[in-house]
């Protein structure tokens, strides 16, 4: 991960098209804080460069041969490998960004972000933080919404207005006053939804329900 000692960050970038992979590998680099360990124009590749080089960050285009970005990404998480992926695509489909989420995606962006967004959000991916880009949060918060109407999870629905409050950025005050509810018992419906999910904190609990597809 990124350090004080100025260590950089290492990066696999994977996508077909050549000049938007050479200009991304351009734009990571030029920063000083980020090498790029190795650049592929496939599914297969990206997933063999992720295993001989283990970079702490993965740029993954969605639509890309042999594998597509998610695949590579639930090939990296299955096989236990340290990588943290983000998916560059240029569909905004709240669908497809859930799915990247659930699969074990740290991060997702629009393929027209800028050069700066894209090196900040490695920073942060290395660090340890998800990022999904500002414009698709929207969806995605729709798309988490109408798979937790369906649900018939172990959570309970109180549990589950929680967990939606949460994805939506709403704080405890805020879902006490829509749920005409005590403050202390949101907090307590809010520590049960963290035992059971195994998180201590409100973007992990959102993160890690789609992770287990309790919303499915």
């Amino acid at each position: 991960m990124e350090s004080d000692s100025g260590t950089q960050v290492t990066v696999v970038v994977a996508d077909d098209h050549p000049i938007y992979r050479e200009g991304i590998t351009r734009g990571l680099q030029l920063s000083g804080r980020i090498k790029v360990v190795a650049e592929v124009e496939d599914g297969a590749a990206a997933l063999e460069a992720i295993r001989e080089h283990r970079p702490q960050v993965a740029l993954i285009d969605y639509r890309i041969p042999t594998m597509d970005g998610i695949a590579v990404i639930h090939a990296t998480v299955r096989d236990g490998l340290p990588t943290r992926t983000i998916l560059l695509s240029a569909t905004t489909d709240g669908a497809v960004v859930y799915r990247a989420v659930q699969e074990g995606a740290a991060g997702y962006l629009a393929k027209d972000a800028k050069r700066s967004e894209i090196v900040d959000a490695v920073l942060k991916v290395a660090r340890g933080k998800r990022i999904v880009s500002e414009d698709l949060s929207d969806g995605l918060v729709d798309e988490i919404r109408l798979r937790a109407d369906r649900d018939e999870a172990v959570l309970s629905e109180r549990e589950r207005q929680v967990l939606r409050g949460f994805a939506e950025g709403k704080s405890i005050p805020q879902l006490a006053s829509e749920l005409y509810l005590g403050a202390s018992t949101v907090k307590t419906h809010t520590q049960r939804l963290y035992e059971k999910l195994g998180v201590s904190d409100r973007a992990a609990a959102v993160a890690e329900a789609m992770r287990r597809g309790l919303l499915e």
